[in-house]
C-alpha cells in the first residue's frame, strides 16, 4: 500500500500529463489564454488532482466516483487534442505521443476502478 497519492504510479504519469500538456500549449495564441489554453491545463491537472482525492477517501465508492472522473478528464483531454489538432495549435505528431499517453494511462485509472469495485461486492 502507498503512504502517499504520490507514490502511486498512476498519480505520477498524470502530472507527467500535465506537465507535458502546460509544455504543449505554452505558445498557443494569446488570445486562447483564457479559453482553451486554460481549458486543457485545467482538464490535464484534474486527473491527477480527482486521483490524490480518490486516493484520500475512506469509502470504496467515493474513491470510485473520483477515479471516474479522473478518467473523464482524461477523455476530455483527448477531445481537445483533436480540436487542436484540427486548427492547427498543436502537430499531429504532438498529439499522437500525447494521446498514446493518455490512452496508457486510461488503462491504469480503468484497473483501479476494476480493482476497487472487485474488493467491494
Amino acid at each position: 500500500m502507498f503512504k502517499s497519492f504520490k507514490e502511486m504510479p498512476v498519480w505520477q504519469h498524470a502530472i507527467e500529463v500535465a506537465e507535458t500538456i502546460h509544455n504543449l500549449t505554452d505558445n498557443l495564441p494569446k488570445k486562447e489564454d483564457y479559453g482553451f489554453t486554460s481549458q486543457i491545463r485545467r482538464s490535464a491537472l484534474s486527473i491527477s488532482a480527482n486521483i490524490a482525492e480518490g486516493y484520500g477517501r475512506k469509502h470504496t465508492l467515493d474513491k470510485i466516483i473520483f477515479y471516474y472522473n479522473a478518467r473523464g478528464s482524461l477523455t476530455e483531454i483527448q477531445s481537445h487534442l483533436e480540436y487542436a489538432k484540427k486548427v492547427g495549435y498543436i502537430c499531429k505528431e504532438d498529439a499522437l505521443i500525447v494521446d498514446e499517453t493518455l490512452i496508457k494511462l486510461y488503462h491504469e485509472v480503468n484497473k483501479i476502478i476494476t480493482t476497487l469495485r472487485d474488493s467491494s461486492v
